[in-house]
């Protein structure tokens, strides 16, 4: 496998320095509240030949289902459509996901349409428009790309296996855990809540040689690869509302599958809850909003029936477009 492409939910397809890590521009609107928030979901694109009948592009129900669980509506994202559509949709929508599988980091249609919401999203935080985006695991490498300017990954497997965290000091003073008890923040450090499936990473070493990365992240938690490399596992932005993770919250809840290492304990239901809450809290802080009912109603995950793969994928439903 390429240094680009990156793995799947075993191999079945499967974001320093300041004092304070809460650290956010203050004239973005901190009291702004949205009781009927959209999250975008960015598709990404079928690559194995047993998904390919059913569509051009997927969302695993998982990702839909978890950013529902935190109270909000989800917005399917395809990646066929004008940069100018992209636009009109970054107005609408109150955040955005980028999900794991696998593509091309720099020279795919899922990075170009991430490249260009993230870019939108950097210039309205700058502008006081407060605008989340979430990376899991593939999502929170493209981060980092779209961060660094360039692909520094290399190989760092954790294929099928949970893992507690190793939180750093800034975990404590962060905004992603700032609601967490303290009984989970020690569950996190000492029982394997993070469901793994990935190839490639990012190293701690790499991490800490490289100054766009470190000006614009924290730090959260590491872990160490099958081969013994320290990378990076949670990460936060300093100044924008910016998050990634390599693992996977949302499989603690919704996926099932016998053979794949999810995490099913309660800690690891009640870290899924609480990271699908806070990212829809930070959402809600986004007054970008539909120009009527009926654009709203027609855009959103409703209009379309997931599809139940857990007899041919390691996924429970998909999403096809």
């Amino acid at each position: 496998m390429s240094k680009t492409r990156f793995s799947t939910y075993v191999c079945l397809f499967f974001v320093c320095c300041f004092c304070c890590s809460k650290a956010l521009p203050t004239k973005l609107n901190q009291e702004a509240v949205n009781n009927r928030p959209v999250i975008g979901i960015l598709t990404q694109l079928v690559s194995d030949e047993v998904m390919k009948p059913f569509g051009r592009t997927y969302i695993p129900a998982s990702y839909v289902k978890y950013i529902e669980s935190g109270g909000s509506r989800v917005m399917p994202i395809k990646l066929t459509l004008t940069t100018a559509e992209y636009e009109n949709i970054f107005k609408k929508i109150n955040g955005l996901l980028l999900i794991g599988g696998a593509a091309d980091l720099e020279a795919s249609d899922f990075a170009r349409v991430a490249r260009t919401f993230y870019t939108l999203a950097v210039a309205a935080n700058d502008a006081g428009d407060f605008f989340p985006i979430w990376g899991t695991c593939m999502g929170m490498q493209l981060l980092t790309v779209l961060v660094a300017g360039e692909n520094l990954l290399t190989n760092t497997t954790a294929e099928n296996i949970a893992l507690p965290l190793n939180l750093t000091t800034e975990a404590g003073s962060s905004r992603m855990f700032a609601s967490f008890p303290n009984e989970l923040m020690k569950a996190l450090t000492q029982e394997p809540l993070t469901g793994n499936f990935h190839h490639y990473g990012l190293t701690v070493k790499t991490f800490q040689e490289n100054a766009k990365l470190q000006s614009f992240f924290s730090v959260l938690s590491t872990n160490v690869a099958e081969n013994g490399a320290h990378f990076v596992s949670t990460l936060e932005g300093k100044r924008y509302p910016f998050y990634g993770v390599q693992w996977h919250p949302e499989v603690n809840r919704f996926q099932w599958n016998r053979k794949i290492n999810f995490p099913h304990s309660v800690h690891a239901v009640q870290l899924s809850s609480l990271l699908a809450e806070f990212f829809v809290k930070e959402g809600r802080r986004s007054l970008h909003q539909f120009d009527n009912p009926e654009e709203d109603a027609s855009l959103l995950i409703y209009n379309y029936t997931p599809v139940y793969a857990g007899n041919f994928t390691g996924y429970e439903q998909l999403y096809f477009f």
